[in-house]
């Protein structure tokens, strides 16, 4: 048979009757009227090609038919109920979910240990897979599902985009030690633009946050090298008179290594707000808005100065 033929709310009511024994009992159980039960039995008769109930004195015995469907009917009937209410809660404690992260890899060493900490011990079960993602895509992203939530420092053009505010950043500026044009340690703004630069970008050409800073002010920076992770441009720094140009969180993360200095970035520039974002039809998720609560958390955890 063709489930598009039947209205499932048929098996609802052929489940009733058959628990509560009578259409009586089955009306006042679906808060509806024994004339609507009749009509709904008249049609799954017709639909099921079977009487389905016999009348006994004031009882309603089932065929043979029913005795057969209703342990797989009854089945079915609760792992739609299970199903549907458990869209509407997230026990964290036994939920088996992967989520997806949408994340730049300068905040993956900031958010990622305390973020980790926090879903392994609340959810055991829960995986995490942190992706790069498109701008130009993340609305369709997170609408979508490929993206659960992300985090940016810009925010989308969009009405459908919930966000918000995880932090402020400042710029700092790291060099290696012994470096021959920053032996005192200072670093001016003429001298900043005197430097060789790394620039970091996933992106093959464009400029960085710096740069709109710089040419506003009508000044421009020597890049010599453009790479796609910090972790590569400080060990480049760690060899190389080249300096670059990073957030100050991110320069405390990364332990200085090889005896990196780190020094303020010369403009008086506004911080870097990272945003937590979402799709609109995800606001009352129980899931979706669980993990944006660790992430929340665990942003407050590791913002040091």
């Amino acid at each position: 048979m063709d489930i598009h033929r039947i209205d499932l709310n048929l098996l609802v009511v052929l489940e009733a009757i058959y628990s509560e024994g009578g259409l009586t009992r089955a009306a006042e159980r679906l808060n509806v009227t024994q004339p609507a039960i009749s009509y709904s039995l008249g049609r799954l008769r017709d639909l099921l090609g079977d009487p389905l109930f016999v009348r006994e004195g004031h009882s309603m015995v089932p065929t043979p038919f029913t005795r057969n469907i209703i342990e797989p009917l009854q089945q079915a009937l609760r792992s739609v109920e299970t199903m549907l209410n458990d869209m509407h809660r997230f026990e964290p404690p036994t939920a088996e979910r992967r989520f997806v992260l949408g994340c730049r890899d300068v905040l993956e060493s900031r958010i990622l240990p305390e973020l980790m900490q926090r879903i392994t011990q609340a959810a055991p079960r829960v995986e995490l897979a942190t992706v790069q993602f498109n701008r130009h895509n993340l609305k369709a992203d997170l609408f979508s599902g490929r993206l659960d939530v992300a985090t940016d420092v810009i925010l989308p053009k969009s009405r459908h985009i919930r966000y918000v505010a995880l932090s402020d950043d400042q710029l700092a500026v790291v060099a290696r030690q012994g470096h021959p044009q920053l032996q005192d340690g200072q670093l001016s703004l003429e001298k900043y633009l005197e430097l060789g630069h790394i620039q970091v970008s996933s992106r093959p050409k464009g400029p960085g946050v710096e740069d709109f800073e710089l040419g506003r002010q009508g000044m421009q920076r020597r890049v010599v090298l453009r790479c796609q992770h910090y972790f590569a441009a400080l060990r480049v720094v760690a060899q190389t008179d080249l300096v670059v140009t990073i957030p100050k969180r991110l320069a405390l993360i990364s332990g200085q290594p090889e005896g990196n200095q780190i020094l303020p970035f010369p403009l008086d520039m506004p911080y870097h707000e990272h945003y937590l974002l979402w799709h609109a039809n995800m606001d009352d998720d129980p899931a979706n808005r669980w993990l944006r609560e660790q992430i929340i958390e665990s942003f407050k955890e590791t913002d040091f100065a």
